[in-house]
């Protein structure tokens, strides 16, 4: 029985890390249709500046919820300023242009820092239960996950910002034609993608450590979720992440990590070959 809870808690933490690192590129992906190839640099970015915020004597949890995301998603309007801008509906040459740009911040944070892990201690500690450690921490990021859940349906769903954001990624003419000024709405989704980014990359630092080319780890289970989940971002993310983490999850427990992504990808190609337009665009349409 208590093997069983803890393998519970175990899919539980996988299932929120693997939403995590999906939802800044749900965002940019999913409702821009930006192929954004540097989503995991995004997230390294974020684990560095948390990294340093903290050994520059920044209260841990302020570097990690403050002040990673904000450094990235401004990175990321910048970013969306002087390149993405001039690329919408252009989508292989944006794939190029963040592919260049993933091997840019790639060599740079290389030079600039090493091509060693760094990293901080975790904020908790552990709890002993039945013989086993069960981290507080991973606890916690399955508390943020669920509040950025939450917190992003309710937005794009009940706000007028949300709104305003849906329409125009669905029709920037006509979300034009009514006043609205679609530049700033399309810079200020890139930046909040970035910046979700940058918070997945600080909260994982202390679990996994930062290196610079962590992000190739990261991209792809990213993109096979948000696919899978299909239009809705919020909620076919957390539904794609949910089914795809906990097969995954299960079969590294009956084989080994490599299985487990094998299975995970497998599971993914399946599932689109059943519902090519993913699950949120076949069973859980209208869902934001």
């Amino acid at each position: 029985m208590h093997y069983l809870l803890l393998t519970i808690i175990q899919i539980v933490d996988s299932i929120a890390e693997l939403i995590l690192v999906s939802l800044g590129l749900a965002v940019i992906f999913g409702m821009m249709r930006v192929i954004n190839l540097a989503h995991g640099e995004f997230i390294m970015l974020g684990g560095f500046t948390s990294i340093f915020a903290v050994n520059a004597g920044i209260n841990v949890w302020v570097a990690i919820l403050v002040v990673a995301p904000c450094v990235v998603g401004v990175l990321g309007m910048i970013i969306e300023r002087i390149i993405i801008r001039h690329l919408y509906g252009r989508m292989v040459y944006t794939m190029l242009a963040t592919w260049g740009l993933s091997l840019l911040l790639t060599g740079l944070a290389t030079t600039l820092f090493g091509n060693r892990v760094q990293g901080i201690s975790a904020p908790l500690g552990s709890v002993d239960f039945a013989g086993f450690s069960i981290s507080l921490y991973n606890q916690l990021m399955v508390v943020v996950c669920l509040i950025l859940l939450v917190g992003g349906y309710a937005l794009l769903r009940y706000t007028r910002l949300g709104l305003i954001a849906r329409a125009t990624m669905q029709n920037p003419e006509m979300a034009a034609s009514m006043g609205i000024n679609r530049s700033r709405v399309f810079a200020m989704t890139f930046s909040l993608g970035a910046a979700l980014s940058g918070l997945t990359g600080a909260l994982l630092a202390p679990l996994s450590g930062v290196v610079p080319t962590m992000g190739a780890a990261y991209v792809s289970k990213a993109f096979i979720t948000v696919i899978t989940g299909g239009a809705s971002v919020i909620t076919g993310t957390g539904l794609s992440a949910a089914l795809l983490g906990s097969i995954g999850t299960v079969t590294t427990f009956l084989s080994n990590p490599i299985f487990g992504d094998i299975a995970l990808l497998a599971a993914a190609l399946v599932l689109l070959r059943i519902l090519p337009t993913g699950i949120t665009g076949k069973i859980f349409r209208g869902a934001s």
